[in-house]
């Protein structure tokens, strides 16, 4: 494997993550449970969406076979995407979007504090513009935890359950295999198991604000570096690609 093939991977493993959750997101306009919070929700879709493009596009640009980012997101298989397990559970009650997102959103800020120093300088732009975007994103969820957490007995309950479900999905961000490895040694990439002691710091310090458990590590369900992924992927690229794949030549 070569430096540019383990690079077009990794950049692939960034921006499907984020076109994933933004499309799940994108779910919640007009869904929200109050006008403010759906504005946030369908803004923060935004942005994810706009960190995909970012590395999709790099990724055809390193590929060197002409596809675009649209061809990236449109034109793959459920099997060619490397996102996190984490990013395409389904929305569920606001709760369970809360949890999702706030495990995802803490994952990603630490990532991109430590690829901001990446000597890809591609990789390091988009994580230092994309940290901006996340610490919002992170403060968001975080927040709403606390609320939830540390509300009615009702909400308490919920949102642990809700913690507990998909808290076997959270080993899946933290593996890594031989693209990793060869990037790390070039300088590009991140270990994760440091990426994961301040992720485990962050989830740990809002849980105790939100009187919530964090669960005991079992099972842990693993995929993305393998494009190995639960059947809910599927439904979700039926969805989001049905108009170019219907449409393959038509002009936007």
């Amino acid at each position: 494997m070569t430096k540019e093939e383990a690079l077009f991977n990794y950049c692939l493993r960034l921006g499907d993550s984020s076109l994933i959750l933004g499309q799940r997101m994108s779910e919640w306009c007009s869904n929200g449970p109050i006008i403010e919070e759906d504005i946030a929700l369908t803004n923060i879709a935004l942005d994810l969406i706009g960190q995909a493009r970012t590395m999709l596009t790099y990724a055809g640009q390193l590929e060197g076979k002409g596809r675009t980012e649209d061809d990236f997101a449109y034109k793959r298989n459920e099997r060619e995407f490397y996102n996190t397990l984490l990013s395409e559970r389904p929305n569920g009650h606001f709760g369970d979007t809360t949890i999702r997102n706030f495990l995802h959103s803490a994952y990603y800020y630490h990532l991109f504090k430590v690829l901001s120093n990446s000597k890809d300088e591609m990789i390091a732009a988009h994580s230092v513009k994309s940290l901006k975007e996340v610490t919002y994103h992170l403060r968001h969820s975080a927040e709403w935890v606390v609320r939830l957490g540390d509300g009615t007995e009702e909400s308490h309950q919920k949102v642990q359950k809700s913690f507990n479900d998909l808290w076997e999905y959270t080993g899946d961000l933290f593996e890594m295999n031989k693209v990793d490895e060869l990037l790390i040694k070039e300088g590009i990439a991140v270990d994760l198991n440091d990426v994961k002691k301040e992720w485990l710091k962050t989830i740990n310090e809002v849980l105790d604000r939100a009187t919530l458990s964090k669960p005991e590590d079992a099972y842990m369900h693993s995929g993305r570096l393998n494009a190995i992924h639960s059947e809910y992927l599927g439904h979700l690229l039926a969805e989001m690609q049905f108009l170019p794949r219907a449409y393959p030549d038509a002009k936007w």
